[in-house]
């Protein structure tokens, strides 16, 4: 770098930093964009410039769900391993983003702290993410329709996607879901080392809501896919039966997974060399999936097995994805449980609602399709929930999608639903038409007294289930962070 280059970069960090610090102290944020904004109108190469000086490279994960929350694991992986990691944990995933974090990461004379770099990102940052870390390893999770107003169809993103990851070299590696088509066939034809990782056990493909599926079409001929197993939507075990397109062999497999209401999961995986079993205390397919991507990832990055079991049954969700929080040192829990897309809603609703399963006879071994499985524990029937609904940017101002989820798991199941937000009528409309009775639905558009009336609604004992939008869930946690509930998500 040149003399010319070392100063324009110096002075973008330095102005990236008095960005944040001016942020924090009139309580503007948490400077976790905007130090990024003016660093890069003072140099623009200055994320290229201060990535390149991480010793360890860069890791990207990108995808519509989960992507927060299993980047959240991985960090805590490398940790684990004695990595200093740099992250964008508080979830800014714009091209702006990663560059104050990595800004806030260097020292005075613009160099980084970290040993390797660790960014989530934007499906539609990714292309341009991956062109300036010039990563080591990227993570792909999953593809669904997400805010169409600014992403587009999902094959518009997959196309980006592609053609960004053709430029990777053969020293870098892929690791795709080979449950997603869409995803799984991003890995054809890449110079970049590819590896799968998927979700073998039979007992969990419900079909639950295929109708949401977006990928339904062979990608090579555009026949419609045949399912051995569908877990939800488009997600599952496929086949072309016009010209034999189908899922990769996973190299890292969850063989057995046991779901445990909204208490956590146990999980059994297997990869080249080895197996694993492990207690998730995070509840739902989606976190057990999350979990499956990040111990393949970390296996792929040299961390010992022994180190990821021992942080993945310690971990702690990210804000607002199944965060527990207590109103208060003598108020009743809550759980946040963040929604922003149909498949996401729809899961969340099938976490909250589906009975526990466990096997009649244990069965150490990664297969599980010829083990007997009964009930272990009865539906719930008297959720107190509260929805808040917004449409901003951040969240997608189209809110249709509230149409295709399958909120009515909901039905039957709900002694009362609190909804708020932007689109509160809208959302109460949606679960009328679900079949939860009117009676038990309250419209109360402000986040603040929407809180207050579910809280003194909700009997001793019971816990509180609030599912938000990304901006309702910010407010949310401003009014939590407020009453000293909770920490505000930049001190997290």
């Amino acid at each position: 770098m040149g003399l010319a280059s070392q100063a324009r970069s110096l002075l973008a960090v330095s102005a990236g930093k008095a960005t944040s610090a001016i942020s924090r102290t009139l309580r503007l944020g948490g400077g976790t964009n905007a130090p990024g904004t003016f660093a890069r109108q003072v140099d623009p190469h200055v994320l290229e410039r201060l990535t390149a000086a991480l010793p360890g490279g860069v890791v990207l994960l990108s995808g519509t769900n989960g992507k927060t929350t299993t980047t959240r694991m991985l960090a805590e992986v490398l940790r684990a391993s004695g990595q200093r990691v740099l992250h964008n944990r508080a979830g800014a995933n714009l091209i702006t983003g990663l560059t104050a974090t990595a800004i806030a990461n260097a020292d005075g004379l613009g160099r980084p702290r970290a040993d390797m770099g660790l960014f989530e990102t934007d499906e539609a940052a990714f292309p341009q993410a991956l062109a300036e870390t010039h990563p080591r390893l990227v993570l792909i999770h999953n593809l669904f329709r997400d805010q169409l107003d600014r992403y587009g169809e999902v094959d518009t993103v997959a196309k980006a996607w592609k053609k960004a990851l053709a430029s990777l070299p053969a020293t870098s590696t892929v690791i795709l879901n080979a449950d997603d088509p869409a995803v799984a066939d991003l890995g054809a034809d890449l110079t970049a080392q590819v590896r799968y990782y998927g979700l073998d056990d039979p007992r969990h493909a419900s079909g639950s809501a295929a109708h949401i599926a977006d990928s339904q079409f062979c990608r090579r001929c555009g026949a419609p896919y045949n399912y051995a197993l569908l877990f939800y939507a488009h997600i599952g075990h496929y086949t072309c039966p016009r010209c034999g397109h189908c899922r990769p062999e996973p190299d890292v497999r969850l063989a057995r997974l046991d779901l445990h209401g909204t208490e956590g999961s146990q999980l059994y995986m297997t990869y080249p060399g080895g197996a694993m079993e492990l207690h998730l205390p995070l509840p739902g397919l989606y976190n057990a999936v999350n979990a499956l991507a990040a111990t393949a990832a970390g296996l792929a990055l040299g961390v010992e097995p022994i180190r990821i079991r021992g942080t993945l049954e310690n971990f702690s969700a990210a804000f607002g994805r199944i965060e527990r929080v207590q109103a208060g040192p003598d108020g009743p829990p809550m759980l946040i449980a963040l929604i922003k897309n149909p498949v996401g809603a729809s899961e969340t609703v099938r976490m909250l609602t589906q009975a526990n399963r466990e096997p009649r006879t244990q069965n150490p071994e990664p297969s599980v399709g010829n083990t007997q499985y009964a009930v272990r524990s009865a539906q719930h029937t008297n959720l107190h929930v509260l929805i808040a609904i917004n449409d901003k940017f951040a969240d997608g101002t189209d809110v249709s999608w509230l149409w295709d989820a399958d909120f009515e798991g909901l039905a039957g199941r709900v002694a009362g639903i609190t909804v708020s937000g932007t689109r509160a009528e809208d959302m109460a409309v949606r679960l009328k038409y679900a079949g939860v009775p009117s009676e038990h639905i309250r419209v109360v558009p402000e986040s603040a007294p929407a809180l207050d009336q579910a809280l003194a609604g909700l009997p001793g004992g019971e816990t509180l289930y609030i599912l938000p939008t990304y901006t309702a869930m910010l407010e949310l946690r401003a009014e939590l962070a407020g009453r000293g509930w909770v920490r505000h998500f930049w001190e997290d």
